[in-house]
């Protein structure tokens, strides 16, 4: 039983038996297991096939106890009680079978390192269990294939926790139990080495394993934890809760906590990404540029040699160098010359005090993040639709939906976590429906797999509503009671028939009039999409239909059901929450609506004209900013434009050309490499804040390493900058300055008004809205009204408008791009993780294999991808998931920088860049990608951080 069934058991409303347990009358659940209500009880029960969360198996026969008028003793982790039952935990039979069956486990354990810490000796050691009499049992040779996990087999005892683990869990398979009697074991796929096998290296089965025969592929098992410290997976946007586990400043290795998002499960990311934190690359002093190293947007960067470009500097040259020119700038050309982007990995305190230094130092809006990269366009919307830029329903919620729709997302890779509950959901009846041009691995298992034409997203769900509205299969009450604009809607759609989409999409009318009538007439459908539907230059209208979609259908504002666009980074939902974003204050109050700037200007307590009446400028309109001379400066943390934005050659010659770039940042990044000035700032595990996730849970991240060398607080670095600027902060130091700026932030953002610091330190995460103090926070919203003028929702209709750029016979193929499971944004987080930078180490292009024969080329060979823009060369991969006549490329590698290629055409409303349409051209051959020495596994030690 994995952890979202043991949910939906729901224990709280199965009658109850009374028996007696141990002498003691009891009272519990008839469906709650004897061992599940000794633990509530505080009656310690062996157990070590048995691990909660788990369907529980009974096969290592530790956890016996003793039931009155039975003959055998029965398994406490599979016997309910009934009532008059009489159950004994500590008779002397039951001791003496529970010892028996601890030596003949103890005997098979071989004492090795990595059997150290094994719950088999801890057992022996509470049940007074010596040294085993049995002969041990033959060695069994060491699988060491994978970057990430170590194989130990002679110190498996075959309880199966790995097996449920990645079977029920992760829902990935890969983990089996082969052979029988005396021959059987634990294999991977085919009885394949695990490095060789379709493990993603997620770790659950090393979190499960009780004996060390599944480990970190590092010594870990050496060395006993310093302290543990509960805190956040600093990834995507799922929001993982984890411990990080530390000796000696540094950690040592990570466990997932049963957090609202992830019931304990990580990916491959949050549980072995963690070592950058102590890479040699950090930066660990303030840095000025040389003299003699003048700026140019075409540069190889050595992240080995900073001082060939760079200085040594003290913070207080560092900070009044940066912020004395940036004032200057600003008092000599004017407030809107300089501009600020902030970023969606830093926490919702920086987030808004980064935005509160552009609007009050800066004196403009011109402050922005990657949410201008990824779901700009979703906001705008969802703000112009329902009144909210917030998904309406957790991702868990897809275990109480019927039918689910995925599209323009690909979630084992980007959202790894989630993917596991939506696997969990399929095979307890839940209908998933997959639509992407793209075949991502959800599609094999899906209900129906519509794998539509890149670029006709409108077509396919225009068709769908057509149907919807042909055969009345529209919620009436829904519409005439809550919504706005349908009949306008409906007259759009008319002429969007599947028979006449069908040739446009590339999808059967058939099929779309079956998902069509599936969606609307579910008891609970829900949508999740990500940045294959944002990313377009018609990406808010992609998200117009969708909402259009919930809308007619009455598919929103109950418990499985709704609209969610998955966050790409781990607080791009809270960085938007908190101002990071140019036509916004907090919590989405227009910076053009006048009742907006009072309310600020009394909060910040500043003239209301001091506040710019006019939304700033967008990532991109910034770099074509610079280029036309009006922006002078900028302040940049934590982001890497250089990497991730449109047209990447452009967007550094715009870089190189400022007067005053100011960095913060953990790394010599693409971006830090043009700076004039860079900040050494903390990694996620060295600083204490507030995260929101895409389930809009705002959860406590803890500090759990410190900065190294001269490196600091990004929040601190804000105010000292911020004091450069003429602003007169005195917020503290801290965790009490983390304190203080998030009672500021609740006491202007209404969403969050009632979750105070103190309820955070106690419950770790709150759902928001929650407006007053005391309140539990609402997971579903939108229940009976949408947060507009009206309270109701608009429809906007939406209809075909072509990708700015087409193939054509000069460019016939089209690019997109996009993550890797082990790569995360620009990389350079993941890239300086020794596993994660082992299992991918190189710049790949996937290729669908009848184009890669076409092309002329094998898997591993290099070939070079041509836009209009620019060109890079890398290594072929065959992969048939990619479509015909579309080649696509994670943004990850320096060395193949993509996003040179990329098309900066702009969304009109979101802003947001056409990032996963350009047309290409390939050509077999080209210039070897620049190796870069980023991974490889080099850890600093904490000695050399201090020198």
């Amino acid at each position: 039983m994995n952890a979202v069934t043991r949910e939906m058991r729901n224990l709280t409303d199965a009658p109850t038996v009374t028996f007696v347990l141990d002498g003691r009358e009891i009272t519990a659940p008839a469906n709650e297991t004897l061992i599940e209500i000794a633990d509530r009880l505080g009656i310690e029960i062996p157990r070590l096939c048995y691990k909660a969360g788990m369907e529980a198996v009974g096969n290592c026969r530790s956890c016996m106890v003793e039931i009155k008028g039975e003959r055998v003793l029965a398994a406490s982790c599979c016997r309910t009680a009934t009532a008059g039952m009489q159950v004994t935990t500590n008779s002397e039979r039951v001791r003496k079978s529970q010892q028996l069956v601890i030596e003949l486990l103890q005997s098979d354990m071989p004492e090795r390192e990595y059997t150290r810490h094994n719950e088999v000796d801890e057992w022996a050691v509470k049940l007074k269990v010596g040294k085993p009499r049995f002969a041990p049992r033959p060695a069994v040779q060491a699988d060491l294939s994978h970057a990430a996990i170590a194989v130990n087999l002679d110190a498996c005892i075959q309880c199966t926790r790995c097996v449920r683990a990645c079977r029920d869990e992760q829902a990935n398979d890969v983990i089996g139990l082969a052979s029988r009697g005396q021959h059987a074991k634990i294999v991977f796929d085919m009885d394949d080495p695990m490095g060789a096998s379709t493990c993603v290296g997620c770790g659950e089965c090393v979190q499960a394993c009780p004996t060390g025969a599944l480990m970190p592929a590092r010594d870990v098992a050496l060395s006993v934890p310093d302290k543990s410290v509960k805190s956040l997976c600093p990834y995507c946007g799922v929001g993982c809760q984890l411990t990080y586990h530390v000796k000696n400043d540094s950690i040592l290795y990570v466990e997932g906590r049963d957090g609202p998002a992830n019931h304990s499960r990580l990916c491959v990311k949050g549980r072995y990404g963690f070592d950058y934190a102590r890479h040699p690359q950090r930066l660990t002093v303030p840095l000025i540029r040389r003299a003699d190293a003048p700026k140019s947007g075409e540069f190889v960067m050595d992240p080995n040699n900073v001082m060939q470009v760079f200085r040594e500097a003290t913070w207080e040259e560092a900070i009044a160098l940066g912020g004395s020119t940036l004032r200057k700038l600003r008092d000599t050309y004017g407030p809107k010359s300089l501009a600020g982007f902030g970023s969606a990995k830093g926490s919702n305190e920086e987030a808004y005090l980064f935005q509160k230094l552009v609007r009050l130092g800066f004196g403009s809006n011109n402050v922005d993040h990657c949410t201008r990269l990824c779901h700009a366009s979703s906001v705008a919307a969802l703000l112009e639709g329902i009144g909210s830029g917030a998904v309406s329903n957790p991702v868990m919620d897809v275990t109480k939906a019927a039918v689910v729709i995925l599209i323009g997302a690909n979630p084992t890779v980007n959202h790894p976590v989630a993917a596991t509950f939506l696997k969990n959901a399929m095979r307890n009846g839940t209908k998933l429906i997959v639509m992407d041009p793209r075949r991502s691995e959800l599609a094999r298992t899906a209900y129906r797999f519509l794998q539509f034409k890149a670029d006709t997203d409108v077509a396919l769900l225009n068709a769908m509503m057509h149907v919807i509205i042909e055969e009345n299969l529209v919620d009436k009450t829904f519409i005439a009671d809550r919504t706005l604009g349908y009949a306008e809607l409906a007259k759009n759609v008319q002429g969007y028939s599947p028979e006449l989409m069908a040739p446009i999409c590339g999808v059967p009318a058939d099929t779309i009039r079956e998902v069509a009538r599936l969606y609307a007439t579910s008891p609970g459908s829900m949508i999740l999409w990500g940045m294959g539907i944002s990313q377009h230059i018609h990406g808010t209208d992609n998200a117009r239909c969708l909402i259009a979609l919930a809308l007619m259908t009455g598919q929103i504002g109950r418990p499985g059901t709704g609209l969610h666009p998955l966050r790409g980074q781990n607080n791009v939902q809270g960085a938007s929450d908190a101002g990071l974003i140019p036509m916004m204050y907090p919590d989405y109050q227009r910076v053009d609506n006048p009742i907006s700037r009072e309310r600020f200007s009394k909060a910040w307590g500043v003239p209301i004209e001091q506040l710019d009446d006019k939304p700033g400028l967008t990532v991109v309109e910034v770099i074509k900013g610079i280029l036309a001379g009006s922006v002078k400066g900028m302040y940049v943390m934590g982001e890497n434009p250089a990497m991730s934005d449109p047209d990447a050659d452009h967007a550094r010659e715009a870089l190189a050309k400022l007067d005053m770039l100011v960095v913060q940042d953990i790394f010599l990044t693409e971006t830090a490499y043009l700076a004039d000035v860079i900040l050494p700032a903390s990694s996620f595990a060295e600083k204490t804040g507030t995260f929101t996730n895409t389930d809009r849970f705002v959860q406590l991240g803890r500090q759990a390493l410190n900065p190294p060398g001269k490196a600091r607080q990004d929040l601190e670095i804000i105010i000292d900058l911020a004091r450069q600027l003429g602003l007169n902060w005195t917020y503290g130091t801290g965790v009490k300055a983390v304190a203080a700026v998030f009672d500021e932030m609740r006491h202007t953002m209404p969403s969050i008004g009632g979750i105070t610091w103190e309820r955070l330190q106690a419950e770790d995460s709150v759902t928001y809205p929650c407006e007053k103090e005391g309140d539990p926070g609402d997971s579903v919203v939108f229940i009976k009204a949408f947060p507009t003028a009206t309270g109701k929702a608009r429809f906007v209709p939406a209809d075909i408008i072509p990708a700015d750029e087409r193939p054509d016979a000069e460019y016939p193929m089209v690019l997109i791009t996009g993550r890797q499971l082990e790569h995360w944004h620009t990389g350079s987080m993941t890239r300086r993780s020794g596993v994660l930078d082992s299992i991918e180490p190189d710049p790949v292009a996937s290729l669908h294999p009848v184009d890669m024969a076409a092309l002329g080329a094998k898997p591993g060979q290099l070939i070079t991808i041509e836009s209009r823009r620019g060109k890079v060369s890398l290594y072929a991969r065959a992969d048939e998931s990619s479509p015909h006549g579309a080649v696509f490329v994670p943004f990850c590698f320096y060395e193949a920088a993509i996003n040179k290629l990329t098309n900066s055409a702009l969304d009109p409303f979101g802003k947001i860049p056409e990032f996963k349409y350009c047309a290409v051209r390939l050509t077999l051959g080209g210039t070897p990608p620049t190796q870069i020495s980023f991974g490889g596994g080099q850890i600093l030690e904490p000695a050399t951080l201090e020198e």
